[in-house]
């Protein structure tokens, strides 16, 4: 080793000591918080209740230095010290490993069932996915749209399609060859936008056909009929395989079947024109991938789009598809829904099926939609929704009625928390709010949501372990070198993750469980931002490797956690722009099985914003194109 990755590796490991004495780790460690019992924590706006800020301790690496830290980190002794010590520096010693609390662990967080409003529509059991779709269309607004834009730009919507098609405006084949061109054009010399890992003209056109034939019949199977939709390279879809952003999982794990939520989609007549790109294994923040290339944001090219569902947000956004397929493990939907200026939502846990989806993590993870506008949230929400086996919930579906009909909401907000996001994003978020309040009535709640760091590293820890757990079998056989740098350093930190790790996180979810149920009886929905900084630049060093970046990552996740980590719904809407005309996303978290408010909600929102939505830089326009 020459002396320039010596002396790098010095640094590293001395950074990673952060200047703490030298003793023997089994003697070192950490004095764990003490946590109050949930019923002596005082949740109101005047709470003494310590807001803690995250205080991640790892540099930004890429290239040369994230492989020496690699190969010092998977060494036998050298890796246990340094992993020893990111552990504890970083805090999960004291606000995890080492905490005392009086909470059991609750180790998966499915939810009893409670009855929605009366103004919700309640579906029948049994129906289709077709029928649950023509449900889903009989809650929209009946106002006509022409298939013509004005001065302000908008996206094309299901319906859109649907009125084109049934119209002979176009055809499901013409749109396909219009989509195919452009994927052909996104992907290549001079733009790179990395939209997908694999798809197929002759598959894409086949289903096209089809589709174009049941119109021509005047058969089509729902207004899904003949809709472009991408899926994400985490969920199975036939003829494809699945690699998870991986060069090597597809090998040892093959796709037999579509994934539950594609067959119901395809049932329906949905177009599934291929898989989306993402962040290898899900393990990071950015959707930089270094296989595949990185998924670019479609509003700056030279940014990134968010991971790990980076490849979905950006084709909804480049308007290649009205919606996308993500998975939500950690924000991992709304996240780049936020910073490609779409909508994204996340359901409760269990709502959706999860069979046929690569399990990176069994408790904190869910299938999620991307789409342009919350009506088509809405119904791909329906298409796929129905009983599973851990979910006998009834479906509930709102009527996304005018806004002067919207009934009267409580927003729960905790100040400390909500305002630990850049000034754009904190002073748009804020106008959003108070334009919800001025057009609706809606009231703004003061609250203190205490331990959120606690919950981000208890949920760190939980998704860590599953994922490592899942994937060990063949994590042991493969190649590392197959993997990225970031990839490597991730799973590394996940191995080091043990039983009293884990059952403690377990502790911190049943306390945050308790917290939000009271929280949730003082509002109906919590808000927050969506992310804590706007799309960041692509440095030309993350090609090769990826990137280690965990300071971006903790304020992009920063508001996320709750959903996942509680198994709550959760949508993002976009609300405005920063100086720099990159997306802003406000979030709503709701009540277990609140999907129907929580699209009520975003309908309202998006009719207050979408009149200065902002077309993007790089955009396909497949329903009036020549």
């Amino acid at each position: 080793m020459n002396t320039s990755y010596f002396s790098s590796t010095i640094f590293l490991f001395s950074l990673s000591l952060s200047h703490k004495p030298a003793r023997r780790m089994g003697v070192l460690k950490d004095d764990g918080v003490v946590y109050k019992p949930v019923n002596q924590v005082d949740l109101g706006p005047h709470s003494n209740v310590v807001y803690l800020h995250d205080d991640v301790k790892a540099p930004r690496m890429t290239g040369r230095f994230a492989k020496i830290f690699v190969w010092f980190l998977e060494m036998a002794i050298i890796g246990d010290v340094l992993l020893y010590f990111l552990k504890k520096n970083n805090r999960i010693h004291k606000l995890v490993s080492y905490a005392v609390l009086e909470d059991s662990p609750l180790y998966v967080p499915l939810h009893p069932y409670q009855d929605a409003k009366q103004e919700f529509k309640c579906l029948d059991s049994g129906l289709s996915a077709a029928q649950q779709v023509q449900e889903a269309k009989d809650c929209l607004e009946t106002i006509p749209k022409q298939l013509t834009s004005d001065n302000s730009f908008r996206r094309w919507k299901i319906m859109d399609y649907s009125r084109a098609y049934g119209s002979g405006v176009t055809t499901p084949h013409m749109v396909a060859q219009r989509l195919i061109s452009a994927i052909k054009q996104s992907s290549g010399p001079g733009t790179g936008m990395s939209f997908f890992i694999n798809y197929e003209a002759h598959d894409i056109l086949k289903q096209a056909i089809e589709s174009t034939l049941r119109y021509e019949r005047g058969e089509p199977i729902s207004v899904l009929d003949g809709v472009p939709i991408a899926i994400k390279d985490e969920i199975d879809c036939l003829p494809y395989p699945t690699t998870g952003g991986t060069k090597w999982l597809h090998k040892v794990r093959g796709c037999k079947e579509d994934a539950c939520c594609v067959k119901q989609l395809r049932s329906c007549g949905a177009i599934l024109v291929g898989k989306t790109n993402m962040h290898e294994l899900g393990s990071g923040t950015s959707g930089i991938n270094p296989h595949y290339g990185t998924p670019r944001n479609p509003y700056d090219p030279k940014r990134i789009c968010g991971g790990s569902s980076s490849g979905s947000a950006t084709v909804v956004c480049a308007g290649l598809c009205p919606v996308a397929l993500g998975v939500d493990g950690g924000g991992s939907v709304r996240m780049p829904a936020s910073l490609c200026g779409v909508v994204g939502l996340k359901p409760s846990f269990g709502r959706i099926p999860h069979s046929g989806v690569i399990p990176l993590n069994w408790t904190v993870g869910m299938v999620g939609i991307l789409s342009g506008t919350v009506e088509d949230s809405l119904i791909v929400y329906a298409a796929m929704s129905g009983e599973t086996e851990t979910c006998q919930s009834k479906l509930y579906l709102p009527m996304l009625k005018p806004c002067t009909q919207m009934s009267s909401i409580r927003l729960a907000k905790s100040k400390e928390w909500f305002n630990d996001c850049s000034d754009d994003i904190r002073t748009c978020c804020l106008s959003a709010l108070d334009n919800l309040n001025k057009c609706y009535g809606w009231q703004t709640v003061e609250v203190t949501i205490p331990d959120i760091e606690a919950m981000r590293l208890a949920h760190y820890v939980t998704i860590g372990s599953e994922c490592s757990t899942s994937l060990a079998h063949h994590m042991e056989k493969h190649n590392k070198s197959e993997s990225g740098s970031d990839v490597r350093v991730a799973f590394s930190v996940y191995g080091a993750f043990n039983s009293r790790d884990y059952l403690n996180a377990q502790r911190i979810r049943n306390r945050q469980m308790k917290i939000h149920e009271k929280i949730f009886t003082m509002a109906d929905v919590i808000v927050t931002p969506t992310v804590g900084v706007t799309a960041y630049e692509i440095k030309d060093d993350v090609h090769e490797t990826g990137e280690l970046d965990y300071i971006n990552g903790a304020a992009l996740i920063r508001y996320s956690i709750a959903g996942n980590f509680l198994g709550l719904p959760a949508v993002t809407v976009p609300v405005g722009y920063d100086k720099l005309g990159l997306p802003i996303g406000i979030q709503f978290i709701g009540k277990p099985w609140s999907e129907a408010m929580l699209i009520h909600i975003a309908y309202a929102m998006e009719a207050l914003c979408k009149a200065e939505y902002r077309k993007p830089q790089v955009y396909y326009d497949l329903l009036t194109s020549n």
